[in-house]
């Protein structure tokens, strides 16, 4: 596993070396991302899955055919868009939905951060010519209250100096980057607030592999272990961090559930494959294909509603986001499950689609927020006013 890992830190580039244009065309964006999905990246799902492939060139392909440009503000602040071509390169791969939804909330950090030395680094990011995850896993439950924040910065002349570990941080290799959160300290080590930054991943950095999952290889994930690292103007995204983390993390958290209904509908899709040799005896399960569709179908028409307002501040929408993404986990639960029962032991392979599925769905379930951590906010929201 290490030394897979290893070698995907080289797959920093692409044959990408133009810049596309602007993808106007909603339809046209969607059939192109379905059609390199199910194409390219389908066959290529086992592999990312069980061997650790770091699909760096396939996602490169969906970045050219728009799937991470919708939700940006210059090209329109599409989230229905994102949404969907989210959700449907989760449909194949759990796996690259998540790095596509990490590729994204890197680009909304980039973008909403104003930076001019981010902004000029956008284009190439939108686009799939270079590449950004997020570290911000542990500065979510850290501002929770959840756990304590893994960075600490101290300021010194033109920025700031950074030391800690960052762990578990995915879509990330040698030349590329991620957003991050570190706890600035005063001179006598009290808390002072948050910065945000983007962390690039220079010669600076050292990587350190993660224990092996028992799904998600292929999403690059490693601990960022950091000494010192000097953080400048250029890179940084938000001094203080609280406001712009309380301003954008409706989107943030709205865009995971494009992952969920990747999954659930992909596990719909495995039922309906077997239902004309086995309905007959299908028929007596519980969960059945159309069940499930209507009850995603509610999901999806939830989220699109939501996606028009992505950076409503209001308490009631990021309590209605925050219910919808836990459904999304539950549905994506449930729905995983039975489609291994329908499909019974063809399912229970390892290489069979229902078997991935099953421990994507777990992940879409822990993965930050994750279902407790949602309960705990939506819980905190309902006994107490949002910060002015």
């Amino acid at each position: 596993m290490k030394e897979r890992k290893a070698m995907n830190r080289a797959l920093v580039s692409t044959e990408v070396s133009t810049k596309p244009a602007p993808w106007a065309d909603d339809a046209k964006v969607l059939a192109d991302v379905a059609e390199i999905s199910r194409q390219q990246l389908a066959p290529a799902a086992y592999r990312i899955d069980h061997e650790g492939y770091y699909p760096l060139d396939i996602m490169a392909k969906l970045g050219q055919a728009g799937a991470y440009a919708a939700h940006q503000d210059r090209y329109g602040c599409r989230y229905p868009l994102a949404l969907a071509t989210m959700t449907e390169i989760s449909r194949h791969c759990g796996s690259t939905g998540f790095m596509s939804w990490a590729h994204d909330v890197c680009g909304l950090y980039m973008e909403q951060s104003g930076n001019p030395a981010l902004l000029a680094r956008l284009d190439d990011h939108v686009a799939g010519i270079t590449f950004g995850g997020t570290g911000l896993s542990n500065p979510m439950k850290a501002l929770t209250g959840i756990e304590k924040m893994a960075l600490k910065a101290k300021k010194v002349a033109g920025g700031y100096r950074v030391s800690g570990t960052l762990p578990w941080v995915s879509h990330i290799a040698t030349g590329q980057y991620c957003g991050a959160i570190a706890a600035v300290e005063k001179g006598d080590g009290s808390p002072s607030h948050e910065i945000m930054f983007l962390l690039d991943l220079d010669e600076r950095v050292t990587l350190r592999a993660c224990p092996e999952f028992s799904g998600m290889e292929g999403t690059s994930t490693w601990a960022i272990p950091l000494v010192d690292y000097f953080v400048s103007e250029d890179q940084m995204i938000a001094d203080p961090a609280g406001p712009f983390v309380q301003r954008i993390r409706g989107a943030f958290v709205l865009l995971q559930v494009g992952i969920a209904a990747g999954v659930i509908q992909g596990s719909i899709d495995s039922i309906r494959e077997v239902e004309p040799v086995l309905g007959h005896v299908n028929q007596y399960l519980h969960d059945r294909p159309d069940e499930l569709q209507a009850e995603y179908d509610d999901i999806l028409a939830r989220a699109m509603t939501l996606a028009e307002t992505p950076f409503d501040g209001s308490k009631d929408y990021l309590l209605d986001v925050l219910d919808l993404r836990t459904q999304g986990a539950e549905l994506s639960l449930k729905a995983s499950t039975s489609a291994l029962l329908h499909q019974g032991a063809r399912g229970y392979l390892m290489s069979s689609a229902p078997q991935r599925r099953i421990r994507e769905a777990q992940f879409v379930a822990i993965v930050t927020p994750a279902i407790k951590h949602l309960r705990w906010e939506m819980a905190k929201l309902m006994n107490e006013e949002l910060p002015a």
